[in-house]
């Protein structure tokens, strides 16, 4: 099931949101529809690592130096 991101345009609250087919996404706090899609950390760091050299920072989930992802992967060391 698709989980997407988005800012109220109204009240700029941040939330997630389960989006089936044509439906559309609203606010919880206001109700509004005037929504701003945001990019996932997930997205991002998933669409970086394909294919390419692994990408550089720290892991967005919670700051690992080793960058994003490195939290969930045993420690090697």
């Amino acid at each position: 099931m698709p989980i997407f991101e988005y800012i109220c345009q109204e009240c700029q609250h941040e939330f997630e949101a389960l989006v089936f087919g044509r439906d559309k996404a609203k606010c919880p706090k206001c109700q509004s529809k005037r929504l701003s899609p945001q990019l996932s950390v997930f997205a991002m760091s998933a669409k970086g690592s394909v294919g390419g050299a692994a990408p550089s920072g720290g892991c967005g989930s919670c700051g690992d130096p080793r960058g994003p992802g490195a939290c969930s992967l045993r420690d090697l060391d």
